[in-house]
């Protein structure tokens, strides 16, 4: 097979959506191709650092971009809920009406935003009530997080793993909740979200802990580099073993073998 061909099947390798047959082709080929491997080797280290990006800060304009937002979003609501009305019950106007549990909590999570904005911005309250309405947004983002993290689609799920990424200091039950995706999703694109989400939550009892034990059960290679990747950068020493065990393994991608080991000598083992 030319490279072109197994060039082509790079992405689903690496978010396992390839069958067994592919996975093979692509194996044997960048087994004697050097500058294949190379790529699919610089491919899989972009992805893996796609999600890990520093938080964009909002800008002096903020105010008049919220409400102008908030306005676009309700004008586009009112259009789609009138589209819904003519054709209910048919595709994608269905989906925007609110028929469906996910899209009310995230909708009635946009109202209490708004809300909670305009008062921080009003700069009205006690700081006592201004710390009172942050946690009580807090607390409402991980609900929402909670709900769309049980949705049969994986779309949903990954955006259950923004709002809990957004929330500043999550309970154990919104962090349970990132740990059970990233050691069961079946969707990789899941899983990989959720790692980079438990990124911004490394410095937490048990997150560490609970990663180096997720390199055990994982078998997709993008999966396999996140690990190996966020437990390098936090020069986490209980890795040496699991990094170990997964080399020993045997049965990984050649890119994927290559990374653990370099992740041991990192670590300082």
């Amino acid at each position: 097979m030319t490279c072109d061909k197994i060039q082509e099947k790079f992405a689903d390798y690496l978010t396992g959506d390839l069958d067994e047959t592919g996975r093979r082709d692509v194996r044997e080929h960048i087994l004697g191709c050097a500058a294949c491997r190379q790529d699919l080797e610089d491919l899989t280290v972009i992805w893996a650092k796609l999600g890990v990006l520093p938080e964009e800060q909002p800008g002096g304009g903020l105010r008049h971009r919220f409400y102008t937002m908030l306005e676009e979003y309700k004008d586009g609501l009112v259009a789609e809920r009138k589209a819904a009305r003519a054709e209910a019950g048919r595709g994608r106007r269905a989906w925007l009406t609110f028929q469906r549990p996910a899209f009310a909590a995230s909708f009635s999570a946009v109202l209490l935003v708004a809300g909670a904005a305009a008062g921080w911005l009003a700069g009205g309250g006690s700081a006592l009530k201004r710390a009172t309405l942050s946690r009580e947004l807090q607390d409402m983002r991980q609900q929402v997080a909670l709900s769309l993290l049980s949705r049969p689609s994986a779309t949903e799920r990954i955006q259950g793993v923004g709002y809990s990424a957004a929330v500043k200091n999550p309970n154990e039950t919104t962090l349970a909740a990132l740990f059970k995706a990233v050691d069961g999703d079946p969707n990789p694109n899941v899983r990989l979200a959720a790692v980079d989400a438990l990124y911004l939550f490394r410095d937490r009892p048990g997150v560490r802990e609970s990663l180096v034990k997720s390199l055990a059960v994982q078998t997709y290679p993008l999966v396999q580099v996140a690990l190996i990747d966020f437990l390098v950068e936090v020069r986490e020493a209980r890795a040496a073993d699991a990094l170990k065990a997964l080399i020993e393994g045997g049965d990984l991608t050649p890119e994927v073998k290559t990374r653990a080991e370099q992740g041991l000598k990192q670590i300082g083992i």
